[in-house]
């Protein structure tokens, strides 16, 4: 197992990716709940899709601009999404790939 500095200093936080990390998602792919605790009593919920065995969050608001998307073209297949900022500044874009 190694030194407590050892361990600190190979330490790394885990970190959920994002599906704006992704080249493209089929809208086939299945979505999942991870649901969190935080230091208080609070539970927070997070949708995801898993690729290779990593979690890849999946925004509400990406999931409300795929809806719209989907009642206009109901034979999407794949998108990608755009993300810009951070934080609560944070923003999404849904790009139709095919």
């Amino acid at each position: 197992m190694g030194s407590i500095k050892e361990n600190a200093q190979a330490y790394e936080a885990p970190q959920t990716k994002n599906v704006a990390d992704l080249e493209a998602v089929s809208v086939e792919m299945n979505l999942l709940e991870r649901k969190f605790k935080e230091e208080t009593d609070d539970e927070f919920k997070i949708n995801v899709i898993v690729i290779d065995g990593e979690d890849y969050r999946v925004p509400d608001v990406v999931l409300k601009q795929l809806k719209a998307i989907l009642e206009e073209k109901p034979n999407l297949k794949t998108f990608k999404v755009k993300k810009e900022g951070t934080g609560l500044k944070t923003s999404y874009t849904i790009i139709q790939l095919e």
